[in-house]
């Protein structure tokens, strides 16, 4: 008897593991097939790589997005920038410090930019230095040096669209 039984015992067990395992890829294969299926024609999974951070953006579900020039847009930036510096003026508050004057910040963030096209001196004389290990690297490839002053102008010029 026990002899007989030492032998049933390991093919039980094989037999129990062969059917575990073509059963979960049968399972598997049965799932599969049910999911490509029923899928919807606009499924959410077929617009992955195409833009978009959420369901309301590029994939079409929610309004879109006021122009940056239009006034509404402007507003809205208005209050973010109002709302930001409402905290950090709470911040300070809660440290000891005094608060801000939140419309004077408000009026110094949202004012044009200056329209002068001075670099400050310590941005070209990095990029200077740049354009200087670049014509040392093409001289080594046995390339002809660029022109350093046209070259900083030309750096500079992409830096400030």
């Amino acid at each position: 008897m026990q002899s007989a039984l030492s032998s049933v015992v390991p093919a039980i067990a094989e037999n129990g593991i062969s059917f575990v395992v073509f059963g979960t890829v049968a399972f598997a294969v049965v799932i599969s097939l049910l999911f490509l299926v029923t899928r919807g024609s606009d499924s959410m999974y077929d617009h992955i790589g195409q833009g978009g951070i959420s369901r309301d953006g590029d994939y079409g579900g929610g309004p879109l997005a006021p122009s940056a020039d239009s006034p509404a847009a402007r507003a809205e930036q208005e209050r973010e920038i109002r709302q930001m510096l409402g905290a950090r003026s709470d911040r300070l508050v809660r440290r000891g410090l005094p608060a801000l004057d939140i419309d004077a910040e408000l009026a110094r963030l949202l004012a044009p930019a200056p329209a002068s096209q001075e670099h400050e001196k310590a941005l070209v004389e990095e990029v200077r230095q740049l354009v200087l290990a670049r014509n040392e690297r093409r001289e080594r490839q046995g390339l002809e040096p660029l022109d350093v002053e046209a070259e900083v102008r030309r750096t500079l010029d992409e830096l400030d669209p």
